[in-house]
């Protein structure tokens, strides 16, 4: 038994028509970070596309690493959703294709520093039936307007790590 991972990064994602996390580029001392920008008031989103490659069975663990961008208390809620189709089987309109229930996760902000990186981790069991290649779709969402989300500002993404069994 191994462990696949894929990243998914930034540029990568896709927003969709409204409220949306903003994708973004900030120029550090020395080098540049690109991000997504979920808003602390607002239930902002994102969407990958991948393939669910070698996937063998069981659920998805997504790593979200992410920095508050002038906050050093709160806490952030974080969604992941998933939603499956298998190319030549599904018959099912892609293009009206929903998302399987939800995962949240809580992280608190570990404090003294606005910009350290934080890793929030969510295990997803409502893998929307994937298999093997897939065509996988994965929404990460703040949900900024939940009584649980006290981060005063924005959170920033700068990466989503996601690993799934192979047997």
């Amino acid at each position: 038994m191994s462990t696949v991972k894929q990243l998914l990064l930034p540029e990568e994602s896709i927003g969709a028509a409204a409220t949306f996390a903003p994708v973004d580029v900030i120029q550090g001392t020395n080098f540049p970070v690109p991000r997504l920008l979920f808003d602390a008031a607002t239930d902002e989103a994102r969407h990958w596309k991948t393939t669910a490659f070698n996937f063998g069975s069981g659920s998805w663990t997504f790593d979200i690493i992410w920095y508050a961008t002038n906050a050093t208390t709160g806490t952030v809620r974080w969604e992941i959703a998933m939603a499956a189709v298998t190319p030549e089987s599904d018959s099912q309109d892609i293009e009206a294709k929903a998302y399987a229930t939800a995962t949240t996760v809580d992280d608190a902000h570990l404090g003294t520093t606005s910009k350290r990186l934080h890793k929030a981790t969510v295990v997803v069991s409502n893998t929307d039936s994937v298999a093997a290649d897939d065509d996988v779709r994965i929404r990460l969402r703040r949900i900024g307007s939940n009584g649980a989300d006290t981060l005063a500002n924005d959170a920033a993404v700068v990466e989503v790590r996601v690993s799934y069994s192979d047997t």
